[in-house]
């Protein structure tokens, strides 16, 4: 049995498809502004260079070497 595609078949499909690319557009367009969001709240806290100080900066304290005599 063949049936042939009708002119309301193609209507809705081109409707379909048609919400199909807006419901992605939008989707992509709210995720990059999210991660845009997240990428830029992590440049705020990070430190700019090496040169700066601040309280935000944790630092190692620095360790002393201590070497133990070698035996011969």
């Amino acid at each position: 049995m063949g049936t042939t595609l009708t002119p309301e078949f193609w209507r809705q499909s081109a409707v379909l498809l048609a919400i199909a690319m807006a419901v992605t557009f939008v989707l992509t367009a709210a995720l990059d502004a999210l991660a845009l969001r997240a990428q830029q709240r992590r440049a705020a806290r990070r430190p700019s260079g090496p040169g700066t100080t601040g309280t935000t900066t944790l630092r190692r304290p620095e360790r002393t070497v201590v070497r133990t005599p070698v035996k011969s």
